[in-house]
């Protein structure tokens, strides 16, 4: 298995009490809740905690992409991995990911990617994604025109990078006379191409198709729900194109706390992933998913999967749930291993920093998980292949 840190690089310093006359942390907020010198410090801080853990050990590090909210201020996040470029040695970098529909030029994410991969001698994780429903109320894109946007702009994409140009590439929604990417990738035929999900069977298919075999990660979901997703990826891929999918072709994300015992970490941890949940994912439905932004089956599976997740929510329900880890390291390990053993996956997304959690606890976080987690993990990797 690897394990990557994942980071949100949320604007920490948010005032909570912003719910007393607004209901979301997302699109309508005012941006007067920012402070630039606060922002400043946060920016150096956490690509110093994402610099640290290339030095722990981890596999490698992971950033996205979100507009307009104080859950994540990384609207590009390639300004991020371009520092994390210069600044790591040996962890891959992921970012997970753009979000294809949102742009009227995909071939900036051509460019951009290809520049990264090369800068970093071949240590880019490619990672599309369609952008949550908020995006495309920041964005004033049409939520209905998603997927297939989505699609052609990957299309665009990876022809832009394994196509010898100029090349002329015509679509429904974008039109190329000259196709010509400059660099190319370093890694042949293109960096790895990972897709962050919480669930559309539409996405899921495409993914999973032969000619892409596309990396799938089920993000901050019940662990019932990351199972039922990551079956719905291998029975896909098994009954309607004809092979079995390997366990690096699956991931899972999720928050991650390790304390010197069970009591000081559910102590230490409670009141950042309570303000996680409640306040920087804070967000009325119709902007999550905006009409025309999935199937209808999609949207009946993932509000039936996510429906305990309404309401004010507490460390107790997300500890249940599975969405949340958090103890002493033998704990962690445990669950981990409980879990990635019945899910079958090959990658693990922890995010290591979520909401108002502070440096200092951060770090010590990191580092339990990097000295007493993945260590005892990587050594029972037998245990993880599924039957």
């Amino acid at each position: 298995m690897k394990f990557f840190a994942f980071h949100l690089m949320p604007y920490a310093d948010l005032d909570p009490n912003y719910t007393e006359h607004y209901d979301s942390a997302w699109v309508t907020l005012p941006n007067s809740y920012y402070d630039r010198e606060k922002g400043h410090k946060l920016y150096q801080r956490y690509i110093d905690e994402l610099a640290y853990a290339d030095e722990l050990g981890f596999d490698g590090v992971g950033v996205n992409e979100h507009h307009q909210n104080a859950y994540g201020i990384m609207p590009v996040p390639g300004v991020i991995a371009g520092a994390l470029a210069a600044r790591t040695k040996r962890a891959k970098i992921a970012v997970l990911g753009r979000a294809l529909p949102l742009l009227n030029n995909p071939l900036v994410v051509a460019e951009e990617y290809a520049m990264l991969d090369t800068m970093t001698g071949g240590r880019l994780i490619a990672g599309f994604v369609r952008g949550i429903g908020a995006e495309y109320h920041s964005w004033a894109v049409n939520p209905a025109e998603s997927l297939a946007r989505f699609q052609e702009a990957n299309d665009l994409i990876v022809r832009a990078w394994t196509e010898t140009g100029p090349f002329h590439f015509q679509g429904k929604y974008y039109d190329f006379r000259y196709v010509n990417t400059w660099p190319r990738p370093y890694q042949q035929p293109h960096p790895p191409v990972w897709i962050p999900s919480q669930g559309s069977r539409e996405t899921i298919e495409w993914a999973a198709a032969p000619e892409r075999k596309y990396t799938y990660l089920q993000t901050y979901s019940p662990i019932s729900a990351t199972k039922k997703h990551l079956d719905m990826y291998r029975t896909v891929a098994w009954e309607k194109y004809g092979y079995r999918v390997a366990p690096a072709q699956l991931g899972w994300m999720a928050p991650v706390y390790v304390g010197k015992t069970d009591e000081s970490a559910y102590a230490e941890a409670k009141p950042h992933i309570e303000a996680f949940v409640n306040k920087f994912l804070r967000m009325p439905q119709p902007m999550v998913r905006p009409p025309g932004y999935i199937s209808l089956q999609s949207a009946k599976a993932i509000y039936a999967a996510k429906a305990a997740q309404t309401g004010v929510r507490n460390i107790d329900t997300l500890l249940e749930q599975g969405i949340f880890i958090c103890g002493s390291a033998k704990t962690v390990r445990e669950k981990l291993l409980a879990s990635a053993r019945d899910l079958g996956l090959g990658n693990f997304l922890a995010l290591q920093q979520f909401g108002t959690l502070p440096y200092d606890l951060t770090i010590a976080s990191m580092e339990r998980f990097a000295s007493d987690v993945i260590p005892h993990i990587r050594e029972r990797a037998d245990e993880l292949v599924m039957a």
